[in-house]
């Protein structure tokens, strides 16, 4: 081997390692740069699943729990009871004062009975034929007072009589006309308000009673069992976790340049790392505001720090126990942005 041999492979190695340097750099601006406008657009999220926090609406010892964790529930399933007892018989009573107001308020709309009004009408007559006969004996003294035959005194005696004996005929006659009447508008329309409110706290009685009983808003998992029978609760006191079935949500992020390419409704295939089964779903909804990256998120665009949260939907005949909450899982976009419009 001749001396000038070594240089020209020296400078044909440095060639060869500049060469494989630049091809390098090239693949790896490439794979930075995400998927071209002809790729799916791949995105990493979590799924997001609903739980919801039971209670009893109204306080009172806990008579009965009827799931324990794990345990399948469906959407109007009794799953605990309280002692209602107390509230039959806050409800009894009500019963009683909506009772009490409506006889109170038939016997104002009715008025008198109609031996009351012959009553009145009778007394009316008295009072008519003692004014006639008081008229008469003043009559009667005032002609003998000029002969002497009547005094003065009389005459006073008989005009008093007399004046007392009209009184008397005009209040029997507001009688008899109160009693044919019936009593007053004003006593009725407050008869009528006593009767509503009473009517109001009996449907408040009936649904606190009905309170006493706790059932599934919807279909899923019972995650904890919070209390136990014979536990005094107060109201809005948790008893049951509950994981719901439907729907589920994928939580995920996509970085600014990729944002374009995707719209609510678009949709996307969803896959885990734990099955082959692919998930159909779609975009129900893309935050307006922009967020730092967060720590637990990947993305294929490490450089792009800002991303917007999206909220994918998985088909909800596609979705099924397997997909678990916080799982990771991949998503791909199937359709450009803006052909398949979907619920937010």
């Amino acid at each position: 081997m001749n001396a000038a041999t070594v240089p020209g492979r020296t400078r044909f190695a440095i060639l060869l390692l500049a060469v494989l340097l630049a091809l390098g750099a090239a693949a790896f601006l490439w794979m930075q740069r995400g998927a071209g406008p002809d790729e799916p657009l791949r995105l990493y999220g979590n799924v997001d699943i609903r739980e919801v926090q039971l209670a009893f609406r109204q306080p009172g010892r806990l008579a009965e729990m009827a799931f324990d964790e794990g345990d399948a529930i469906r959407a109007g399933t009794l799953m605990a009871r309280l002692d209602d007892q107390p509230y039959r018989d806050a409800l009894a009573a009500a019963e009683a004062s909506v009772q009490v107001a409506e006889a109170e308020l038939a016997k104002l709309r009715s008025g008198l009975r109609p031996q009351e009004i012959t009553q009145a009408r009778e007394a009316l007559r008295q009072a008519q034929a003692l004014a006639e006969d008081s008229e008469r004996e003043y009559q009667r003294h005032s002609r003998l007072l000029p002969s002497g035959a009547s005094s003065q005194r009389n005459v006073d005696a008989a005009r008093t009589a007399r004046d007392r004996a009209a009184a008397g005929l005009g209040a029997a006659r507001a009688a008899l006309s109160q009693a044919t009447e019936g009593f007053r508008s004003e006593d009725i329309a407050a008869a009528e308000a006593r009767l509503a409110a009473a009517e109001a706290a009996r449907a408040q009685a009936a649904t606190a009673l009905d309170d006493t009983e706790l059932r599934a808003p919807s279909d899923g998992t019972v995650i904890a069992r919070v209390r136990e029978p014979g536990s005094m609760l107060g109201s809005q006191s948790t008893v049951y976790s509950l994981s719901l079935d439907r729907p589920v949500y994928v939580r995920a992020y996509v970085s600014e340049p990729e944002l374009g390419r995707i719209a609510p409704g678009t949709r996307v295939r969803v896959s885990s790392d734990s099955s082959d089964k692919v998930y159909r779903g779609q975009i129900g909804f893309i935050s307006p505001r922009a967020e730092f990256t967060p720590k637990t998120v990947e993305t294929t665009d490490l450089r792009t720090d800002l991303v917007y949260r999206l909220r994918i939907v998985i088909d909800v005949a596609d979705s099924d126990s397997a997909l678990r909450q916080g799982m990771p899982v991949t998503i791909e976009v199937e359709t450009p942005a803006g052909i398949e419009p979907g619920e937010r």
